[in-house]
């Protein structure tokens, strides 16, 4: 098994650190940090299904110190939902370009997060039941089968919801850990978790769990009004580089 170089390795380090803080600090955006460090060093067919592999690992470090804000009749919608909503992402991929998906995802994400930041009183959605939360699981599980990008829906969902930050997460880790646990075994299906992947994933996977135990570090110093702002500004930074990168 020969070693990649010693650039490319030091580009998926440093993009596995980032993306491991980033994903225990907030629970979600391990890909969006992860890929724009990856793909300088490694193909789509190899990083799609290692972010999935270190986001999961992720996860489960984190489950323990977000267990408490875990509430099964509010998450088993999202979750049952979402599972579904994979392969029909999957499915429409091959009728729908990403670019301009990705362009709309992120001036929506941006907008959002710009008003979400200068409104006083932030609306609270009360209404709808498990029904309208299946279905943002349902819009997060499409998401991710078509663009790796199942986060953004349960996180505003959440965050319109009026639910701290223990309970936000209680929905968005296990969700976010479920779709991609999902996505990494149909990539083990179809074949993709060659030589070259496992190395790679020697090298990812203890980072990205290095990093992760960082985030969750400072998640335990933050409170709920800080953990607000916190993810307003990744999902404005994640519209921005949706944005810039469906236009490459």
């Amino acid at each position: 098994m020969t070693l990649p170089p010693t650039g490319d390795i030091a580009i998926v380090v440093g993009g596995a650190l980032a993306a491991g803080f980033v994903n225990g600090l907030t629970g979600t955006g391990y890909a969006l940090v992860a890929m724009g460090f990856w793909l300088q060093a490694m193909l789509p067919v190899t990083a799609a299904p290692l972010v999935a592999l270190c986001s999961v690992t992720g996860h489960l470090q984190a489950l323990r110190r977000i267990w408490h804000g875990v509430r099964w009749p509010r998450l088993w919608p999202f979750l049952a939902a979402g599972v579904a909503g994979v392969p029909i992402g999957i499915t429409l991929l091959q009728y729908i370009h990403v670019q301009p998906l990705k362009l709309g995802v992120g001036l929506l994400l941006i907008l959002y997060s710009a008003w979400m930041a200068f409104v006083r009183h932030p609306p609270i959605v009360t209404g709808g039941g498990r029904l309208a939360d299946g279905a943002i699981g349902l819009l997060g599980g499409v998401m991710g089968g078509m663009a790796s990008l199942s986060g953004p829906a349960p996180i505003i969902w959440t965050q319109l919801r009026g639910w701290n930050r223990n309970e936000q997460r209680g929905v968005n880790q296990p969700f976010n850990m479920t779709i991609l646990a999902t996505a990494l075994l149909a990539a083990a299906v179809a074949g993709l978790l060659d030589e070259t992947f496992l190395l790679w994933a020697l090298i990812t996977v203890p980072t990205s769990f290095a990093g992760a135990r960082l985030g969750l570090a400072v998640y335990g110093r933050v409170s709920d009004t800080g953990f607000r702002w916190l993810v307003l500004g990744f999902l404005g930074l994640s519209g921005v580089v949706l944005v810039v990168t469906s236009l490459g």
